[in-house]
């Protein structure tokens, strides 16, 4: 009994620095640029907010879940244990189907930075953008018709090309323009700190800065490595925030630096003020190069994503919540149906680029609706764990939130409340960008929210018993 045990129990291998590393892969996405930028040096308190309002609540309620129910399934099984399957299902699904809203948002990212490879006159080209969205995503879904092992080789090296390289380099050409006395676009000075709150449009954003910080509890199942989690692996989610921070912050200033605020593209700024950068330098032959790496960290991000959240919803069908059609796998173990079904509803999400007047706008409310519906999850996920802390308090938890009930009620209330105000900020249309019509811009969040909250609902209603997956 006792080497079983042993045998069991996980190695405790991952250091402080290790784990934050692992938490800055998941958050640090370049897309978010732009996004950031658009507040200038005021980002400061919003990220500051986001933060204590939500990323370390997150991170810390997600250790303790992973440390206390470490089985295949993640979320699904820490909601189903708190407060039922129904709610764990609906968890799951929401995990899920945040994503179908979002591969457009980081697809489009892909078409920019291309256009500036080929005709930067295409960025605003709305047919041209819709097209590399299908392409591109119908494309990585046949990827991973393939198998984890061949789509996850491309995620590996796509990240360290096109996403980590690429940040530095703005970082630094920033930093480079600042020091060398050029103009600034955005004031660096003490009063430019405080946010302008005297609308709630300039605020909206605040929104996807809660989907850039999403994702932790995908983490969190690597706190039992951990080497005395109790202490290390909240330190290690303070480093990460801090490093994702300076990141976010520094590459967020220099495309400020050099591009006016109301010119800021959410989906081509990025790749314009490396265009500027490189203009002032004479580095112009660079641009392409640039485009190109940008386009690899992209796809290597979507491509890591497409496969995972989809497998998280298929172990759902051993609890017989998934109708018979989505059980289908291939030789590699992937869930053909579930794939194609996924690649549809992104498909007609897609088609909302062609009623929105800018590309930037509809990259706006595809983020927004993106946030929303993971914020469910997380609204879920943290009234889970308070209610776990009283109908099984005596399942061993490697890391336990501290202070007893009142850490854990501190930690899921702050979650909570936070998730809740970003979700309905996002209806709110943004002051930065022109959305064109209110009605049609709060419809199609209204509508495709309540969609996504009520299909998991009806579909769990309408379980079978024949649903129910055996296990060859």
């Amino acid at each position: 009994m006792m080497a079983e045990s042993s045998t069991n129990q996980p190695r405790r291998v991952l250091n402080v620095f290790v784990l934050a590393l692992l938490n800055v892969s998941i958050m640090a996405s370049l897309r978010n640029l732009p996004l950031v930028a658009e507040y200038g040096l005021s980002a400061i308190v919003y990220y500051a907010i986001v933060a204590i309002g939500f990323l370390i609540p997150s991170a810390l309620i997600s250790a303790e879940l992973a440390t206390g129910w470490p089985k295949t399934g993640g979320v699904y099984i820490w909601v189903k244990e708190g407060i039922g399957d129904r709610w764990g299902f609906m968890a799951i699904w929401m995990q899920w189907v945040h994503n179908v809203s979002w591969y457009p948002v980081i697809l489009s990212f892909i078409a920019t930075s291309l256009a500036f490879v080929v005709n930067p006159a295409l960025a605003e080209n709305k047919a041209y953008v819709l097209s590399v969205i299908l392409v591109g995503f119908w494309g990585m879904t046949l990827l991973n018709y393939l198998g984890i092992k061949t789509s996850s080789l491309f995620s590996a090296v796509g990240v360290i090309l096109g996403t980590i390289a690429p940040g530095l380099l703005i970082i630094v050409l920033g930093l480079m323009w600042w020091l060398g006395g050029n103009p600034l676009q955005t004031p660096v000075t003490t009063k430019a700190i405080l946010p302008n709150i005297t609308e709630l449009g300039n605020m909206v954003f605040l929104t996807g800065l809660f989907l850039a910080f999403a994702g932790l509890e995908v983490s969190a199942a690597h706190a039992r490595e951990v080497q005395n989690p109790q202490k290390n692996y909240p330190r290690s989610i303070i480093l990460a925030a801090i490093i994702t921070f300076f990141i976010f912050m520094l590459g967020a200033l220099a495309i400020a630096f050099v591009i006016p605020k109301e010119q800021i593209s959410l989906a081509s700024g990025l790749m314009e003020a490396f265009k500027a950068f490189f203009a002032h330098w004479n580095l112009e032959w660079f641009l392409p190069i640039m485009g190109i790496l940008l386009i690899i960290g992209a796809a290597a991000e979507v491509n890591a994503w497409i496969a995972g959240p989809v497998k998280g919803l298929y172990a759902t069908s051993l609890h017989g919540n998934l109708p018979p059609i989505f059980h289908k796998t291939n030789v590699h173990g992937t869930p053909t149906n579930l794939l194609l079904f996924q690649a549809i509803i992104v498909t007609i999400a897609s088609f909302v680029i062609l009623f929105m007047p800018s590309i930037s706008s509809a990259y706006w409310i595809l983020s927004a609706l993106s946030a929303q519906t993971y914020l469910v999850m997380y609204i879920l996920m943290f009234i889970a764990a308070i209610r776990l802390r009283y109908v099984k308090p005596h399942v061993p938890r490697s890391y336990r939130i501290p202070f007893k009930h009142s850490g854990i009620w501190l930690a899921g209330s702050i979650g909570t409340c936070t998730s809740i105000f970003a979700l309905f900020i996002a209806f709110v249309p943004p002051t930065q960008i022109h959305i064109g019509s209110v009605l049609f811009f709060d419809s199609f969040l209204s509508i495709g929210f309540i969609v996504m909250c009520a299909l998991p609902l009806i579909i769990y209603q309408c379980r079978k018993p024949h649903w129910l997956k055996t296990i060859d």
